[in-house]
């Protein structure tokens, strides 16, 4: 994976000095926060290894009393000293009262022989941080390969175990950076890469990806642990989405030119404006010149409140798209007015066939990245960097228990599906995929 043209100045300067930071708090670099200030906890609560889904679940003024009642065993377990933050080794883990989506974290760590930790990223367990030392008894859990990989993948999964070992020894400070976009995590030790763009599984619900946002967690137990130096940039939505495109590699050819509606029909319900697609609140289909059969297409969108589209694929330039091609639903998933929908009709679903998995949208007002990519009957949708439909035409049987011809097709037009709601499209491409690929 090449990050490099993604990288801050301030990530090039600490991957050329090895990772070495300064001995005191700092400043954070220009662009990042500190997300411990040197003095005390703000911030910070406490909590083991549990499913954050149960803090979603939470009313707010029960969320603020948990939180509350927590930093009690913090008080007693943690400490801060010479603007280091320090654990004895016990105790709840110190975690963030603010949840993040996409983001680049820095930190320093000090460990000591025995100890076991770890950074929870988005809640979930972790970038693991350990005795590395014959002598610490883990080599049969791995811990020869050294720290920094994702333990808690499935064994022989991408990331699980570091590509090269890079802990310093005991008494001297470790450097870690963390790379996160969507479920794909890369990670930095001393300077060296150690995990390079792995999916990072969720450990409480192995059947759907890691949650899309949600709080770092400093585990530890087992012995001391210093942490000093801990900074977060969070990654916006353009960001992130370059990250996707450019992991989809080469091939693609552009589908709209940003000025005309040259290589499509139907414009009736759609506007350009500065070389955005714009579905008005007319409403209605706009598809393809020509129909394509096993591809990858990729495009960016964006919502408003409310919002209701949808992508055909597999449409023969006539009929019902949800029906005589398949509709793959593009929708403002949190609309009070859709809260009634039946599962097959939230975001990524395959209209009237099956659901896609929920909770991966942006927030409504920001471009969310989409890849659908098509090979005979099998269809995977991918929203922000996240698996949320696979999808196989000649097996699933329909869930809403209609005839849908369109599921027996295996090419046709593309094109958008208008609800009369207003939906914008842009970064429209397709890349032809052989039958091998």
């Amino acid at each position: 994976m090449k990050t490099a043209p993604f990288l801050s100045r301030a990530a090039v300067l600490l991957l050329a000095i090895g990772g070495a930071l300064a001995s005191t708090q700092d400043a954070p670099p220009a662009g990042f926060v500190a997300l411990f200030n040197g003095r005390d906890l703000e911030g910070w609560f406490g909590r083991a290894t549990e499913d954050p889904r149960a803090l979603w679940q939470m009313a707010p003024e029960a969320l603020a009393a948990h939180r509350e009642k927590t930093r009690a065993d913090l008080r007693r377990h943690w400490r801060v000293a010479a603007g280091e933050l320090v654990n004895d080794g016990t105790g709840l883990y110190a975690t963030t009262v603010k949840d993040y989506r996409d983001f680049e974290l820095w930190l320093e760590y000090r460990t000591v022989a025995g100890a076991d930790s770890g950074v929870y990223l988005r809640g979930c367990p972790q970038v693991q941080i350990w005795d590395t030392t014959e002598a610490g008894g883990k080599w049969p859990l791995g811990a020869d390969k050294g720290s920094g990989g994702l333990w808690n993948n499935r064994p022989g999964a991408p990331g699980k175990d570091p590509l090269r070992k890079m802990d310093r020894p005991f008494g001297e400070w470790n450097a870690l950076r963390i790379l996160m976009v969507g479920p794909r995590v890369t990670v930095w030790l001393n300077g060296a890469n150690v995990v390079d763009d792995a999916v990072m599984e969720n450990y409480f619900d192995r059947s759907r990806p890691i949650f899309a946002a949600g709080p770092i967690q400093l585990q530890t137990h087992g012995g001391e642990i210093r942490w000093r130096n801990l900074y977060l940039r969070e990654i916006d939505a353009e960001e992130a989405n370059r990250r996707h495109r450019a992991r989809h590699g080469g091939g693609f050819e552009p589908l709209f030119n940003g000025r005309d509606f040259a290589g499509w029909r139907g414009a009736d319900g759609y506007e350009i404006t500065d070389g955005v697609l714009v579905c008005t609140e007319q409403g209605g289909t706009l598809f393809t010149d020509r129909p394509y059969a096993d591809y990858a297409f990729d495009f960016e969108f964006g919502l408003g409140p409310g919002a209701n589209n949808g992508l055909t694929i597999h449409y023969p330039g006539r009929g019902n798209p949800a029906h005589d091609g398949v509709e793959l639903q593009i929708l403002d998933d949190s609309a009070p007015a859709h809260a009634g929908l039946q599962p097959w009709q939230y975001h990524g679903s395959a209209y009237g066939i099956k659901a896609a998995r929920r909770g991966y949208l942006r927030p409504v007002g920001e471009w969310n990245y989409q890849c659908v990519t098509c090979r005979g009957a099998r269809v995977e949708v991918e929203l922000n960097g996240y698996p949320i439909l696979d999808l196989d035409l000649e097996r699933e049987p329909a869930a809403d228990g209609q005839e849908h011809p369109g599921a027996a097709r295996r090419s046709g037009h593309l094109g958008f599906f208008g609800h009369e709601t207003r939906v914008t499209f842009r970064n429209i491409r397709l890349k032809r995929l052989a039958q091998s690929d």
